[in-house]
């Protein structure tokens, strides 16, 4: 083992002498050099010792040589090993990689902005310890009652099958009874095992896990995060140290399933708990990696202190969740007669006091018959049947989102409704508002440690009911003054209690160690295959015109490694008149050449590390090197950042070839246009899961850009992400000059993904009032205990999904409510909590339910659950499992609405796009069946649809088409001077597209711009600046700035739609007759092509099933 310092960048005589730093001396002994990073200013005392914790097993095994031998090193200056470290009096010094597993953080979903222009927030600075100290400022509104009841709701299923259908139910039970309902297929809740990401759990070792202290959990995670769990004793939800904790059930008192451990590299199944919706999208599949999970950090007992565990008996549950509520009128057809609304309502089972736009959501509709099914503009979320004092300090939709906005009472309500019950979460989204409290006390629930927040209910000054678990609790001296007025004996003004979202500044006892500061670990690809692609350059550049802008304060710190069959390192200490490159050739036992000049302070080596960016590109220019280590490249990263934590970038081009996780080529070409489903979708090995484990344990996230021309096993480079709360980037075919729409995406893209906010070291935990049960996540974490997942990194750019079920009956209660806290440190070093929390009204009425119903959320939900199906059990299943859901709709509306004897497909309004919405969702990439799709593009595709908020998501599945050419400023939105037009959507089908018209088609990630062959040359002369049609330019990419009133209006709208998202969309002008044009006709899900069927004869496939 050896590494050489590169002639080119250090000159002088090459030495050599013995390693000084054996590789054990990572994973369990001392440090050479314990650093120690200032105090943050705070109100917070000081933090207590923790005691170190040690690696578990498997990281020892997995990366540590127990025989090191004597290295062979070339001299380097004294200095490279002597850097100083900051000193700091009252905080315990960082140690080993394996001291620590990181402060438990909690997302909540950014703040709603004020909808009310009635509302004016007053903003009072609140005055920050330390000098410079930015200023938070406290939000108030008007005060707005939130004393209400909560109830509980009961759910119990039976086991099952593989391949069972989703619209099999059996005879369901009366509301009260306790007993499961067989028709969902589903275990009782004692005998259910929990589940995340879709995915059940089997392990080799089985870990304990300490939970109220009333409950235990036994828990293992697979190679999809899913988590079993067993019932246990008292000391449950306490990982004990050393050993790795996951689960996924967090939902008030049940958890009792058992755990059953597999051998690795074998086939399993498992029973997915408490589900109330479709059993075929929930049954379990197996995956042929490993199960064994004990290379996961160990968890210190006192991490559900922190943030605090749920109320004794239960599981406090942790969802992700989004609500949306399409309402629109419908235009209806005059053919056969539908009953009047009062009939509708009498077989509903009556409605009870529905505001009228909730009645015209139920106002049935023949799908057969009607056409035009979209509203001109694009949905917006649902108002929940709430009083207006509520809404106003309801969180917004855009954090917030459930699939139904009223929940059912019981779970044989929900059973009967065949809706899925589930929450869509963005909780660190960007806010253009957020109500930031400082405060010396964070008044929460004694027993279940729900934050206070607007639905509380003050039973006097002094006492206060959580909206939760229902104990009564005492308000703090401190809480009974209003900062905000500055008057005292007003704890209902407060701004915790006039916000549904809220940060506060967390003390002392929300950390485990000092807040890390931001690290960043760039690890880039420098193999031939990347130096033809091109992309070193542009990322140079774009990291050098973004270097000041990246997300931190005085003690960030970055790194950079380089890999192709060997691993770079650089050097890039303070004092050094150049950067130094270090190469490590042996890359089955990596080592770390250096400890601290290779992660340095951003700010003390910033002109080193510009020189280093601007020599990048040259040095590795003529590479001829083929083969690429990312494996061993990965492992020496994840060394680098054990001790501090932080967030790992990496870059690749190709299929890794050598040392650790070097893969194989699965992909055959020939099967790609299969009708029989897509294989190979899981990961080829368990080594980048395992890792990431290990990451997620140290608090590193791993983001990773895949920039390939070539089939790069993305099933298996992914789980590097998943596991460690990271992300996935994906430029297929990409090439610098024979692909500029990928090199312009990649620009944009970085750019936004260097700049926007970061937060480290994080875990949320999602609550619900009592009777609620959350039980499968969906998304990139890791379940660190019972209700808590771990974030190393949390981006604002990122989504969770949730399912639930109703445990206990809520006829008792009025109102439930979700709250998730996030508890994370941000780039400036400060422990911040952000919490969300969410009311909506519980019904006992099937009509209130429907009323209710959130098509958009729906889809989102089912399309999560898809993808855990089709890793699972198989594509088609899972496509078959979709088709189910709507028939089980259509059957359940039409057997409970009895007075409908209409022949044809019926639905309520709320829920007419359903059918729609699932047919473009089987012809997307990720699950789409006869058509040529790459397997790499389609897992892409399954990764997005995990990870993106419900807005993205939306727009990816049913594209957003609007007429261009006609544009007018009637019904325009006047913005800051600005007229942005609001043309009306269009279905997504050709004979709504014509040659003398100009169509815009929103993909989410992409625009087409459509110019048929007959369009008016005044359009494309004032809009695109060519004189004709046949002018305009093959690959046509942007729309220039012209000074024309059209050019004026339609860039104006593109620019209004560009910011609702966070990664900016690309733009594709495409003629009428292109060969672009296959791409875009793809996206007319309504027309039949060769592959899959239009959306009348989709309909009538549903039909007649229905009426088998």
């Amino acid at each position: 083992m050896c590494f050489t310092i590169l002639p080119r960048l250090l000159p002088g005589p090459v030495q050599s002498y013995p390693s000084m730093y054996p590789i054990t001396g990572y994973y369990g002994a001392p440090a050479q050099q314990q650093q120690s990073y200032p105090t943050i200013p705070s109100q917070a005392a000081p933090v207590s010792n923790k005691s170190p914790i040690t690696n578990s097993a498997h990281s020892a095994n997995y990366y540590q040589n127990n025989h090191p031998q004597q290295l062979q090193q070339h001299h380097l200056p004294q200095h490279h090993y002597n850097l100083q470290p900051f000193q700091q009096q009252q905080h315990p010094p960082y140690t080993t990689s394996a001291s620590y597993y990181g402060p438990q953080s909690y997302h909540a979903s950014p703040a709603q902005q004020s909808q009310q222009q009635q509302q004016q927030p007053s903003l009072v600075p609140m005055a920050v310890s330390g000098p410079g100290g930015p200023l938070y400022p406290i939000v108030s509104y008007p005060s707005a009652p939130g004393s209400s009841q909560y109830g509980t709701l009961s759910s119990s299923q039976s086991t099952t099958q593989m391949g069972a259908p989703l619209h099999q139910y059996g005879a369901e039970p009366p509301a009260s009874s306790a007993s499961g309902h067989s028709g969902y297929g589903m275990a009782p809740p004692s005998q259910v095992a929990p589940t995340v990401n879709g995915q059940g759990s089997t392990a080799q070792n089985a870990v304990h896990s300490h939970y109220s202290q009333t409950s235990q959990a036994s828990l293992s995670y697979n190679s999809y995060g899913g988590v079993t769990q067993s019932s246990g004793g008292a000391d449950a939800d306490r990982p004990p140290s050393g050993t790795p904790s996951a689960s996924v059930h967090s939902s008030p008192g049940h958890h009792q399933g058992k755990s059953e451990s597999k051998s690795s590299l074998s086939v399993f199944s498992f029973i997915i708990t408490e589900f109330h919706f479709f059993p075929s999208l929930f049954l379990s599949g197996g995956d042929t990696s490993s199960s064994s999970t004990g290379s996961a950090s160990p968890v210190p007992n006192s991490y559900d202190s922190l943030e605090g565990g749920s109320y004794p008996g239960t599981c406090s549950s942790q969802t992700d969740s989004v609500c949306l509520f399409v309402v629109w009128k419908p235009s209806l057809p005059s053919l056969q007669p539908f009953p009047s609304l009062s009939e509708l309502s009498a077989a509903l089972g009556g409605l009870s006091g529905v505001p009228e736009l909730e009645v015209e959501a139920l106002r049935p509709i023949n799908l057969l018959q009607e056409r035009n099914l979209l509203p001109p503009r694009p949905l917006e979320a649902p108002e929940p049947n709430l009083s207006p004092d509520l809404k106003k300090v309801n969180c917004s939709p855009q954090t917030f989102r459930c699939t139904l906005t009223s929940i059912p009472q019981t779970q044989a309500l929900l059973n009967k409704a065949r809706l899925p019950l589930g929450l869509l979460l963005h909780p660190f989204r960007d806010l253009q508002q957020l109500p930031v409290i400082t405060s010396n006390t964070i008044v929460r629930c004694r027993s279940c440690r729900t934050y206070i927040n607007p639905f509380v209910t003050f039973l006097d000054q002094r006492r206060w009911k959580c909206n939760l678990c229902y104990r009564v609790n005492d308000v703090p001296d401190e809480f009974m003054y209003n900062p905000v007025t500055r008057s005292y004996g007003e704890p209902h003004k407060r701004p915790e209690v006039q916000n549904s979202t809220v940060e506060f500044i967390a003390s002392s006892d929300y950390m485990l160690r000092p807040p890390q500061p931001a690290v960043y670990l760039f690890v880039l690809d420098v193999s031939h295959n990347a130096v033809e692609a091109g992309y070193l350059k542009y990322f140079c550049d774009s990291l050098l015109e973004n270097l000041d802008k990246l997300p931190g304060d005085s003690r960030t710190r970055v790194g950079f490694l380089t890999f192709d069959s060997t691993i770079h390192f650089y050097n890039l200490q303070e004092g050094l008149s150049q950067p130094q490159m270090l190469v490590v050739s042996d890359i089955d036992d990596v080592f770390i050449p250096s400890h601290d000049s290779l992660m340095v302070n951003l700010k003390e080596s910033n002109e080193l590390v510009k020189d280093l960016l601007k020599s990048l590109p040259a040095l590795f220019s003529q590479s001829r090197e083929t083969h690429s280590a990312l494996g061993p490249a990965l492992q020496a990263a994840f060394k680098l950042m054990s001790p501090t934590g932080g967030r790992i970038t990496v870059f690749q081009t190709q299929l890794p070839t050598l040392g650790a996780g070097k893969l194989q080529s699965r992909e055959d070409p020939n099967q790609r246009s299969s009708s029989k489903g897509a294989h190979h979708l899981g990961p080829a090995t368990d080594f980048y899961k395992k890792l990431a484990l290990d990451c997620s344990g140290q608090q590193i996230g791993v983001d990773l850009f895949l920039l390939s021309s070539q089939y790069a096993d993305l099933a298996s480079l992914a789980c590097i992400s998943r596991y460690s709360a990271g992300s996935v980037f994906y430029y297929p075919s990409f090439h610098y000059i024979h692909n500029p729409a990928q090199l312009e995406k990649f620009q944009r893209d970085l750019e936004r993904y260097l700049t926007r906010k970061i937060g480290f070291e994080a875990v949320m935990r999602i609550r619900c009032t009592k009777g609620l049960s959350i039980h499968t996540f969906h998304g990139n974490f890791f379940v660190r205990s019972t209700d808590l997942l771990s974030l190393a990194n949390v981006n604002p750019d990122s989504a969770f999904a949730v399912q639930m079920s109703v445990e206990d009956s809520l006829a008792d209660s009025s109102l439930a409510c979700f709250q998730a806290a996030l508890l994370y440190t941000s780039s400036k070093g400060k422990r911040r909590i952000r919490v969300h929390t969410l009311c909506l009204p519980v019904v006992s009425q099937l009509s209130d339910v429907y009323a209710g119903a959130d098509v958009q959320a729906i889809t989102c939900l089912l399309a999560n659950m898809a993808i855990d199906r089709s890793l699972s059990s198989s594509l088609s299943d899972a496509r078959d499992a979709l088709v189910n859901a709507v028939v089980d709709l259509v059957s359940a509306y039409k057997s409970n609405v009895s007075n409908l004897q209409q022949s044809g497909l019926v639905l309520p309004a709320a829920m007419r796009l359903f059918p729609l919405y699932i047919l473009a969702l089987l012809k997307q990439k990720a699950l789409r069946t006869g058509t040529s799709t790459r397997l790499d593009e389609r897992v892409f595709a399954m990764c997005e649809f995990k990870t993106q908020p419900l807005q993205q998501l939306m727009r990816m599945v049913h594209p957003d088409l609007y007429r261009l050419d006609n544009i007018s400023d009637q019904g325009a939105l006047h913005l800051n001077d600005t007229v942005v037009p609001q043309p009306h959507l269009l279905h997504l089908s050709a004979e709504r597209l014509s040659r003398d018209g100009a169509f815009l088609m929103d993909c989410g990630n992409v625009f087409y711009l459509w110019i048929g062959k007959c369009c008016n040359e005044m359009f494309i002369r004032d809009v695109l600046g060519c004189p004709n049609y046949a002018s305009i330019p093959p690959n046509m990419s942007h729309i220039p700035e012209l000074e024309t009133p059209l050019s004026e209006r339609v860039r104006a709208f593109l620019d209004w739609l560009q910011d609702n998202r966070a990664f900016s969309s690309t733009i594709h002008v495409v003629k009428d007759d292109a060969s672009a044009k296959a791409t875009l006709f793809q996206h007319l899900v309504e027309d039949r092509s060769e592959w899959a069927s239009s959306y009348h004869e989709f309909l009538q496939h549903i039909q007649q099933q229905v009426s088998k």
